[in-house]
C-alpha cells in the first residue's frame, strides 16, 4: 500500500465522529463537495452539502466554495459516509460587517452579503475573486429590511420606505411620497422642467 493508501485507511477505521474539514471542490449542479477531513489533509469523495440549503416547495442553495471550513458528521456512524451540515467562520474568514453600520449582526438579527471574497485555497493557481462594494445583501433587524447593492439601498420599516440612489432619495409614507436631490420623470416629461399646453413655455422646478 502506498502513503496515501495508509492513511485513507487510517482515517476511515477510526472512531466515527463529527470532524472538520476544508472544502477542496464544489459540484453546484449536485450540490456535493468534497473535503479534505483535517487534521489528517485526506480528500473524500463526493458528499452532500446540506449546509444552507431547503429542499422541498421553497428551495434554498448556497453551494460552499472551495477552502471553507465545514463540519461532517458521519452517517450512522459510518466514518466512509460522511455529510457537510454547515460551515463555520475562522480567524481568516470572518463573519461579515453589516453595510449599514459596518459593525457584525447581533443576535436577533440576519445578514446576508454577497462579494466578501473567496476563502484562500492552498495549493492553487487561480486568482482569488475578491470582495466587491458593489455586491448585494440583505439584512433583517428590529428596525425593518434593508436590501442593497452598490450605491443603491431599499430600507422598509413600520411606517416609511426609503429608496435610495447615489444622492437621490424617496421617501413614501402615510402622508406621501416625498423626493430630495433628484426630479421626478415619465418617459416624456419631467416634474422640475416640462412644457405647458397654454404658451408651450418651458418651465422651472415647482414653488412651494
Amino acid at each position: 500500500m502506498t502513503q496515501g493508501q495508509i492513511a485513507t485507511a487510517a482515517l476511515f477505521n477510526r472512531s466515527a465522529h463529527a470532524v472538520f474539514g476544508v472544502v477542496s471542490a464544489v459540484d453546484p449542479v449536485n450540490h456535493a463537495i468534497k473535503v479534505r477531513v483535517q487534521p489528517d489533509n485526506i480528500e473524500t469523495g463526493w458528499i452532500a452539502d446540506i449546509g444552507g440549503v431547503q429542499a422541498g416547495d421553497l428551495r434554498i442553495a448556497c453551494p460552499s466554495e472551495p477552502g471553507t471550513h465545514v463540519v461532517l458528521l458521519p452517517i450512522e456512524g459510518d466514518a466512509e459516509h460522511l455529510v457537510a451540515v454547515g460551515a463555520v467562520f475562522d480567524t481568516v474568514v470572518t463573519a461579515p460587517v453589516s453595510p449599514l453600520d459596518g459593525s457584525v449582526i447581533q443576535p436577533g438579527e440576519l445578514l446576508i452579503r454577497a462579494g466578501c471574497g473567496e476563502p484562500p485555497v492552498e495549493n492553487t493557481l487561480s486568482v482569488p475573486v475578491q470582495k466587491s462594494a458593489e455586491a448585494g445583501w440583505c439584512q433583517i433587524d428590529r428596525q425593518g429590511v434593508t436590501l442593497g447593492a452598490g450605491n443603491s439601498r431599499f430600507i422598509i420599516s413600520h411606517d416609511q420606505i426609503v429608496l435610495t440612489v447615489g444622492n437621490v432619495r424617496a421617501v413614501l409614507s402615510a402622508s406621501g411620497l416625498k423626493v430630495f436631490s433628484g426630479d421626478i420623470q415619465t418617459e416624456a416629461h419631467s416634474l422640475d422642467n416640462h412644457i405647458h399646453l397654454v404658451g408651450t413655455q418651458s418651465t422651472g422646478g415647482p414653488i412651494g
